[in-house]
């Protein structure tokens, strides 16, 4: 709205609309860590866009880099999750399989008594690759919306329209994909869960969180 309404030069220009439009993801990013006394990944990646996005917008940069910038944060997770089946901690278990909600440790009794550890390595496995394929979908549709929707030069008026305009498409346009993907490899967790434990929905879950 900011980007739509004040950024012509009667009001406030198109380099203050920006920094305005900018501050609330800022805003909230801020109180983010200080309510919760912590780093949160998608807050910080997304604090990390927010500053790349001004910092472009106010050096007047051309609209194929805000393309380059909205395809590399999906593109680099959509790698770096797959990748890290090789480390001792895998994205996918910070993302989907945690404490926070599964009884991880109740779960992991299960699969040891019935000797499904490598399967349950599989699925994670096979999780992890869905929801790297998901973000390099996304990745594209960004690039995509970004190379299309922002052909004006940086720094003027028109621009900051074009921006207000990727803001409100990127919604349905990129957002939509990766919460499909997400809802299907949450569904393929919890279904081979049941299956390699034997357990209950309601018994993978801690009783608070049911």
């Amino acid at each position: 709205m900011v980007l739509s309404f004040l950024s012509d030069a009667s009001r406030l220009g198109p380099a203050r609309a920006l920094i305005l439009a900018l501050a609330f993801p800022l805003a909230y990013g801020a109180w983010d860590l200080i309510s919760r006394r912590t780093w949160s990944l998608l807050a910080l990646l997304g604090l990390v866009g927010t500053l790349l996005t001004g910092g472009l917008g106010l050096l007047e940069m051309s609209g194929f880099w805000f393309a380059v910038k909205e395809t590399a944060v999906p593109l680099l997770m959509g790698a770096a999750i797959p990748l890290s089946l090789c480390t001792r901690q895998p994205l996918v278990r910070t993302l989907l399989y945690n404490d926070q909600v599964l009884n991880v440790s109740r779960i992991r009794q299960a699969l040891e008594e019935r000797e499904q550890v490598t399967a349950f390595d599989r699925l994670l496995a096979e999780i992890s690759w869905v929801l790297g394929a998901t973000l390099v979908l996304s990745a594209s549709l960004n690039f995509s919306l970004a190379w299309w929707l922002l052909p004006a030069m940086s720094g003027t008026e028109e621009f900051n329209y074009q921006l207000a305009k990727l803001q409100f498409w990127s919604w349905p346009g990129t957002f939509l994909p990766l919460a499909a993907g997400m809802f299907y490899a949450s569904f393929r967790l919890m279904r081979g869960l049941e299956t390699l434990t034997a357990l209950k929905s309601g018994q993978l879950f801690h009783p608070t969180a049911r």
